[in-house]
């Protein structure tokens, strides 16, 4: 691809596009250095070879035969309404208006495909860390990822702002110290009317629809088509990584107890650092009744062992509680993540 003018956006002199192929990702590293944050490195994931099921499509920036950015735009069957992006120049050639042809050239392509049925729509949307205490290299520190996330987010948001994208949701990855929330009283002869704990089997209907409920319900930002199917697939089969979960009732399931919350670990084992938790609740709760089971299931979570959880906007009651526990110093954001879209203004 190689004219000099890509669906209205001016390629440099000496800058040609062409697809994704093999060893790409190796020489782009080079030039690229190594990821400011676990955000831009799972983003980085991104770029693969062209595919039509399910459907993307990647492009190389090349100055002079030398790969110095690239692009990918492809489609989530999950979430159907808009289709994810991700675009990456070397530091060293930003500003020359390589990554607008990239946009350009992608969007280009996903006209293309949307008006051959392969792809349900042409909306995008991109996501960046805004802040970021975890770093991915060795050598990394936490000032220094600090400083590297900030610079990196405000060309970022610069880039998409003027590109007509515009934010649609905040999602944050949290670390929760242990002992940080009062306990609740569990079930037994003294507590009548305590709350119930109970192991969950990864694979079982209830749970796998406990949380098919849950994702729908906190996704209505970015529609999601979540089934049992897909729920076993991305978030509860042994490819995933689930090694266990727990979940909380009002009373035992052998009394008729439905799930108000639960828990599922991503931590084969107990270790120093944090456990990674997804934790979700029943969205038919009331407000006030939400709040009150994920305050008790962190609690129980935490008691000992601190623990990792991803938090989104549309999270409420889990929003809620984890800003407590940052204001009280017991909790702290490890990576905040912006989602932007162009179809949300």
């Amino acid at each position: 691809m190689s004219a000099e003018n890509v669906n209205g956006a001016p390629l440099p002199a000496g800058v040609t596009l062409r697809a994704w192929r093999e060893g790409d990702d190796l020489a782009l590293l080079e030039v690229w250095g190594d990821p400011a944050n676990a955000q831009q490195h799972q983003d980085r994931a991104m770029l693969a070879d062209d595919a039509d099921v399910p459907w993307r499509r990647s492009l190389v920036a090349e100055a002079d035969g030398v790969p110095v950015a690239a692009g990918v735009v492809y489609a989530s069957s999950l979430h159907p309404r808009r289709l994810w992006l991700y675009v990456e120049t070397a530091p060293s050639e930003r500003r020359r208006g390589i990554a607008r042809a990239l946009l350009a050239a992608l969007r280009g392509l996903a006209e293309q495909a949307h008006a051959e049925g392969l792809v349900p729509t042409t909306a995008l949307k991109a996501r960046f860390a805004r802040e970021a205490l975890v770093g991915v290299a060795d050598r990394a520190t936490v000032e220094g990822t600090r400083e590297a996330t900030a610079a990196l987010a405000r060309g970022t948001e610069a880039f998409l702002a003027g590109q007509g994208f515009t934010p649609v949701q905040r999602s944050r990855r949290v670390g929760i110290a242990p002992g940080s929330i009062g306990l609740p009283a569990l079930r037994d002869e003294e507590h009548p009317d305590g709350v119930v704990l109970e192991e969950a089997a990864t694979g079982s209907v209830e749970l796998t629809q406990a949380v098919v409920a849950f994702y729908q319900a906190t996704h209505a930002w970015d529609p999601a088509e979540m089934t049992v199917g897909s729920a076993q697939t991305l978030l509860l089969g042994p490819a995933t990584g689930a090694s266990g979960a727990v979940v909380l009732r009002d009373r035992p399931r052998a009394e008729g107890g439905s799930i108000r919350a639960f828990a599922v670990s991503y931590t084969a084992e107990r270790q120093d650092g944090a456990a990674d938790v997804l934790v979700g609740w029943d969205p038919e709760l009331e407000e006030q009744d939400a709040l009150q089971a994920v305050a008790d299931l962190l609690a129980l979570l935490v008691a000992q062992h601190p623990v990792q959880v991803e938090v989104d906007e549309a999270m409420a009651p889990l929003e809620r509680i984890v800003d407590g526990l940052i204001g009280g110093g017991a909790a702290r954001t490890l990576v905040d993540t912006d989602v932007f879209a162009d179809d949300a203004a």
